[in-house]
């Protein structure tokens, strides 16, 4: 058995970087990538994936679902050496698993997961790990560095479970949600409650999101992405033919029965009415039909970012006149999240992330109340290719 020297990860989001922190301190030879081109304070970073993966004994992939696995993997394919392990933490469905599995063969590891950002920087991850035997024992030296490995007989049922623990963790959300929402409509002081709730079933969450729940600031790094829950109970609905939990009430009523979780999950922190603009900017890129950035958007409202290269600033108008109505040809498989909302008093800051096929959006939104409700002010946005 040879213990992999030179690890290669694919993916520096929060726990990418968690997972290169803790293998480089440890004393590994770590080198990240990231599609984002985003650095690392803890190891060194390419810009080539290519290179990046070229030397690699090892390959981790942490990224954040399963098309992006695919599209990173088809291009670093002829790069890899032939006894290069690709060892995939990310979390995906049960069936893109199995057939990265089949398309890799032995020298495929399948490794969801369980643990926050905190978890992976101390070691105390669970790790849910499927593979031939040569494989997982080659990797298992570096699977301990971050948790204790628990073998799963194949990559299909490492990715269900994978997700039937966080069905748990978004159910929680929820109970959460509800009862914050019930505190404040009783006009009990939101310390109190959440004192309470530690002493609960809920008591962990509560406990790790307090800075978040109590309206302080929110810790640099968070334990885990809403965006990242919400599409994994898409991944759960759809895999088990299950309607995702509570989705007539996770978000606008006349939505997709697949709402997004993160509306839900975000709204204890805001008030909900911060979240009617965006909802609406949601529908619009759904559907196609402008009539809905004109509810999200204020009348004077301006568009802004790189577009083919050069900077773009559109009036609302000229910004609706790019939909004609009718949804994209690929909207099956796009996706939306609202990763963050931030209120000010009458003004608040939003961030979303759109996957539109190939391509990733990050809008950031400036928000301010007005007579009628709260509006979208400003849209600035940077497109990841």
């Amino acid at each position: 058995m040879t213990t992999p020297h030179m690890i290669t990860i694919l993916g520096l989001g929060r726990m990418g970087d968690a997972i290169a922190t803790r293998l480089a301190a440890q004393g590994r030879d770590v080198v990240g990538w990231t599609r984002s081109e985003r650095t690392s304070d803890a190891v060194r970073t390419t810009g080539d994936a290519h290179e990046a993966v070229a030397k690699a004994d090892l390959v981790l992939l942490a990224l954040f679902d399963g098309p992006a696995c695919r599209q990173v993997l088809d291009d670093v394919r002829d790069a890899l050496r032939p006894d290069t392990i690709v060892l995939n933490t990310s979390t995906i469905a049960p069936a893109e698993a199995s057939q990265l599995a089949r398309h890799l063969g032995p020298s495929y590891v399948h490794a969801p997961l369980l643990g926050s950002v905190p978890a992976a920087a101390a070691g105390a991850l669970q790790i849910l790990a499927a593979a031939e035997h040569d494989a997982l024992d080659r990797v298992r030296p570096v699977l301990e560095t971050l948790g204790t490995v628990r073998r799963v007989d194949d990559a299909a049922t490492a990715a269900a479970l994978k997700l039937i623990a966080n069905s748990s963790l978004a159910g929680a959300v929820l109970a959460l949600r509800d009862a914050l929402r019930q505190a404040d409509a009783l006009g009990l002081p939101r310390a109190k409650v959440l004192d309470v709730l530690e002493l609960g079933q809920l008591g962990g969450l509560v406990a790790r999101k307090r800075p978040f729940l109590a309206d302080q600031p929110a810790p640099a790094k968070a334990e885990f992405t809403i965006g990242a829950l919400a599409k994994d109970m898409a991944l759960l609905a759809a895999a088990s033919n299950t309607p995702l939990r509570g989705a007539a009430d996770l978000a606008d009523p006349t939505a997709d029965p697949e709402a997004d979780i993160a509306v839900a999950a975000t709204a204890p922190a805001v008030e909900d009415a911060v979240l009617e603009p965006l909802r609406a900017y949601v529908r619009g890129h759904a559907t196609g039909d402008p009539a809905h950035f004109h509810d999200a958007f204020l009348p004077t409202a301006h568009i802004e970012g790189i577009r083919d290269g050069a900077f773009v600033s559109w009036r609302l108008e000229q910004y609706c006149a790019l939909f004609d109505g009718r949804p994209a040809a690929d909207e099956p498989i796009r996706s939306r999240r609202i990763d963050a909302v931030d209120v000010h008093g009458t003004v608040a800051t939003a961030t979303m992330t759109l996957s539109h096929g190939a391509n990733t959006f990050t809008d950031i939104f400036l928000l301010v109340r007005v007579d009628e409700g709260w509006r979208i002010a400003n849209k600035a946005y940077h497109r990841h290719s």
